[in-house]
């Protein structure tokens, strides 16, 4: 970064030539922009796999705990697409600021937090109920380990708990 009269300066993008009719992007720290649109589609079909899964997984467990309802198949995907985004936003969240609780009971607070998640989501999407907490909390249970072998089994066996960045980062932060 300069420093123009006491103003620091941000290295902006710079347009470059590419085929006739179109811009390209490009940082001036060598970052080529072509790279980040091909990351930020690599892992769609990986997602859309995973929310197959849990639609699955929440259609059998409808079926094995006679609190757990879904009107009709559009709230069963939304409900499936729902809570995979509430398991990636609000249950972090939970597990920071209960984990002196989640500590003292060995992990097994955690079940509580999804069973908590589960019931959230079926107060979010018309269409989707949870009778109660009990049915909830072994649901969760069910759904988890389902979608776990389910997983498993689409991919091969290799269980991975990396999870990959969606763009690559390259060593200059602005």
């Amino acid at each position: 970064m300069a420093d123009i009269h006491g103003v620091a300066c941000v290295p902006t993008p710079v347009l470059l030539p590419a085929e006739p009719g179109r811009v390209r992007h490009a940082q001036r720290s060598g970052y080529d922009a072509k790279n980040r649109g091909d990351a930020m589609f690599e892992h769609i079909p990986t997602f859309l796999i995973h929310w197959g899964l849990t639609s699955l997984s929440l259609w059998i467990a409808s079926f094995l705990f006679k609190g757990i309802k879904f009107t009709d198949a559009s709230s069963l995907i939304i409900a499936a697409l729902m809570l995979g985004f509430v398991n990636a936003i609000f249950r972090p969240i939970l597990i920071v600021l209960t984990l002196p609780l989640t500590m003292l009971t060995l992990g097994l607070f955690l079940l509580v937090i999804n069973a908590l998640m589960l019931m959230l989501v079926s107060a979010l999407i018309r269409g989707f109920s949870v009778a109660n907490f009990w049915t909830a909390f072994f649901a969760s249970i069910f759904i988890s380990v389902l979608s776990f072998l389910l997983g498993i089994f689409l991919f091969g066996g290799a269980v991975s708990w990396d999870s990959p960045m969606p763009m690559k980062m390259h060593s200059q932060w602005i």
